[in-house]
């Protein structure tokens, strides 16, 4: 079974982001900022990242562009999830590395269909 890491720290955000994923039978692990999810991507490197872009320390921005800058985890898809949705943040994001970008609150059905075509479920 594959996992998605869901980098949040909103906790209502990640509370739906969570059900939506765990919906499609992955294992969902939580970090509520860019440093914790750094640390948990030292522990396991999971199948996706959902990833915000608003974030105490770093912002998802910065995160996705390290992510996507180093080997180990350059391949993993990173799905952008912000509340930051004018078309130059979607933009930034893209050249960041996000492999999408969904504007909060996230669709049910959008997100699924992204999820679906990024990694095989």
């Amino acid at each position: 079974m594959g996992t998605a890491l869901i980098v949040e720290d909103s906790l209502t955000e990640r509370e739906i982001i969570s059900q939506y994923v765990k919906q499609t039978g992955l294992i969902v692990t939580i970090a509520a900022s860019g440093e914790e999810a750094l640390e948990k991507l030292n522990e396991n490197l999971p199948d996706v990242i959902i990833l915000d872009v608003v974030l105490p320390g770093r912002s998802g921005f910065e995160i996705c562009r390290a992510l996507k800058a180093e080997d180990r985890t350059s391949n993993i898809p990173v799905i952008i999830c912000s509340t930051k949705d004018t078309d130059m943040d979607k933009f930034w994001g893209m050249r960041q590395g996000a492999d999408a970008y969904l504007a909060k609150p996230v669709d049910q059905e959008t997100f699924m269909n992204t999820l679906k075509q990024l990694i095989q479920l």
